[in-house]
């Protein structure tokens, strides 16, 4: 076994190695292609949008002779027009396409007017013959596209969120003081109080109890580090790159909905966490097992949905390991390597070409963390989220405060631009699409990964941690994004010019707004990305085991074998591009919501349920 983890090891750091050194298409590139060719069908799937509205505008495009004379005799040529339009000469055809509509929109579709002219229609594109242009001729069209497009998976998201928060009776604003006071442990003695722990605790199935002691053991970490061990994995690139695409798409106004969104996710997290801590399982050595996997084979069963249960359970522990690998992993360690890169002199830095020794190193304090398990990682976590939230918020409030006269002026954009055509693409698309593919909505409330965390922990109440859990969206999300998004009002840089950005530079542009206040802070925004991706690493290791135990077998060499592959592939994720396999893993982190979801709506009485005996406890215990 020695052998053949430490011949894998050589042969991934040989395939890095040459995938930075080649100059030509690496074969890693090639790998990505026809990765990307068999699975497209899945991306595609998942990642579906949905049209909404459309802008239409009618138009006149004059041609003359120049236009067909315009590409070269030993290639094609194209070029842009005045007014936004290309032109691409080929094949003795001139091919008119990226006709912009109001709104800067470009056409996705094309109704030909006028007849004088033929013209081959392909969707937003235009094809005429050399032969048909003539002097002053022209072409009169129809062009429209969608006002905006969102993804499928947007709806199940926030219509559950809403679901859960009328369900609950906003749970989510009327239970935060209990929450924070749970954190602070002004609640710990009732877990100690057996005459309060009511019956009915047994696991449906006959395995082990879940939510009281089993053998002395009651979980495994405190409602803080679980906490920190699911902030950890939503705490990072979303809040940073994710923010900055959202206000550049829609403008101020997007903020708003970000904050809506946020405070609606409390009530799924809510809702998921507590059945996982409910249905988890609890080896005799006090190793915690749950999540979506255990809640939705036992809950559904018990309403006597044991086929359903089974099934969704089996997609879902498939769907959080490729997440792990993926999403959770490769994306997390290249996006930090190129900031560093960039930060050290970017193509003249001396990391440039060394991707898969930066992947080595984190490959390694990677292994030493997750090797331990999930105690380990919460007493990493526990220390890293604190420090990260403190310094990032931190410096947002200090550019915040050093602009106090544009304070008012920054709220006044927010809320005017919340309702404007603007804001609202901004609000549906910017953040609770764009953002939350790379961040699963930012805060991953209603995908179902952070109720793996926090099933961890150590208590006889499921609704305890649920109540913990309904903070991190509100830290995540309403406040650490908020503050991005205040910093780059402020510092000006919301402009439709940045709305093309990806991940990578759109963490530039957050750095260049903390720098026109603190020079020297992309440095200090530098080590908290990298930071922040090791965090995030380290939980959705531990999150892509469960779904791998749950799978394989809970035996030390299946453990091994999931840590030691994923350990590679944090080598691979920096040195190598490979783009549809990070779009392959994205859409299974967002597939995950599709099982849990299902699961959380049949199962929300025995949510209601655990909350009422929680609640009964503490005002027992006041009494």
């Amino acid at each position: 076994m020695k052998k053949y983890l430490l011949s894998l090891f050589a042969l991934v750091l040989s395939f890095s190695a040459y995938t930075q050194e080649t100059d030509e298409v690496g074969i890693d590139q090639k790998i990505d292609q026809a990765f990307g060719s068999a699975t497209g069908w899945f991306v595609g799937a998942i990642f579906y949008q949905i049209p909404f509205g459309e802008v239409e505008n009618d138009m006149t495009i004059n041609l003359n002779v120049n236009n067909k004379l315009s590409a070269a005799d030993n290639g094609d040529s194209t070029y842009i027009s005045e007014k936004g339009i290309a032109y691409l000469s080929k094949n003795d055809s001139l091919y008119i396409s990226n006709i912009s509509l109001s709104g800067d929109q470009i056409a996705e579709n094309i109704e030909l007017k006028s007849k004088d002219l033929p013209a081959k229609i392909t969707g937003g594109s235009l094809a005429i013959a050399n032969s048909d242009i003539k002097n002053n001729s022209s072409l009169d069209i129809k062009a429209s596209a969608p006002f905006t497009k969102v993804f499928w998976v947007l709806f199940p998201l926030i219509l559950g969120a809403i679901f859960f928060t009328i369900y609950f009776k906003l749970i989510n604003i009327r239970g935060f003081f209990t929450s924070i006071n749970i954190v602070r442990g002004k609640y710990d003695e009732i877990d100690h109080h057996e005459s309060l722990v009511g019956a009915g605790d047994s696991t449906p199935g006959g395995d082990a109890i879940e939510t009281i002691a089993v053998e002395g053991h009651e979980g495994e970490v405190s409602h803080f580090q679980a906490l920190t061990a699911a902030l950890s994995a939503t705490v990072g690139l979303g809040n940073i790159a994710g923010v900055a695409i959202a206000v550049s798409i829609g403008g101020a106004g997007a903020t708003f909905w970000m904050i809506v969104a946020g405070l609606l996710g409390m009530a799924s997290k809510f809702v998921e966490c507590t059945l996982g801590v409910k249905y988890r399982d609890i080896e005799a050595d006090g190793t915690v097992y749950g999540g979506p996997m255990y809640y939705l084979t036992k809950g559904l069963k018990e309403k006597g949905f044991t086929g359903l249960g089974k099934v969704l359970a089996v997609l879902f522990a498939i769907f959080v390991i490729g997440g792990s690998f993926g999403g959770g992993n490769m994306f997390q360690v290249n996006q930090a390597f190129q900031l560093v890169e960039n930060i050290t002199g970017g193509e003249n830095s001396f990391l440039h070409g060394y991707g898969w020794a930066f992947g080595l190193v984190m490959a390694i304090l990677v292994g030493i963390v997750i090797i331990g398990g999930i105690k380990k990682i919460a007493k990493v976590t526990d220390k890293i989220v604190p420090f990260m939230v403190v310094i990032y918020v931190a410096a947002s409030l200090f550019v915040i405060f050093v602009n106090y006269n544009m304070i008012g002026d920054a709220f006044a954009q927010i809320f005017n631009g919340a309702f404007s055509p603007e804001g609202v693409a901004g609000g549906a698309v910017g953040v609770l699409v764009q953002g939350f593919r790379r961040a699963a909505f930012s805060n991953e409330a209603g995908i179902g990964s952070a109720s793996i965390a926090h099933s961890a922990v150590k208590t006889k109440y499921a609704a305890s941690e649920g109540m913990v859990a309904l903070l991190e969206p509100f830290i995540d999300t309403v406040l650490v994004c908020t503050m991005t998004a205040l910093v780059l009002i402020i510092t000006g840089n919301v402009t439709a010019a940045n709305a093309g950005l990806n991940d990578a530079q759109a963490i530039l542009l957050t750095s260049g707004a903390f720098e026109s206040a603190i020079s020297w802070f992309p440095y200090v925004l530098t080590v908290a990305v990298v930071l922040f991706a090791f965090s995030s690493m380290i939980s959705w290791s531990y999150y892509g085991f469960q779904g791998w135990s749950y799978l394989f077998g809970r035996t030390k060499k299946a453990e091994y074998t999931y840590k030691v592959i994923f350990c590679l592939f944090v080598i691979v994720g920096a040195a190598a591009s490979l783009g549809s396999v990070i779009g392959f893993s994205d859409a299974m982190i967002f597939a995950m919501m599709v099982p849990n979801m299902i699961g959380l709506v049949i199962l929300a009485p025995k949510v209601k349920e655990e909350l009422k005996r929680y609640m009964d406890a503490i005002k027992s215990n006041k009494a």
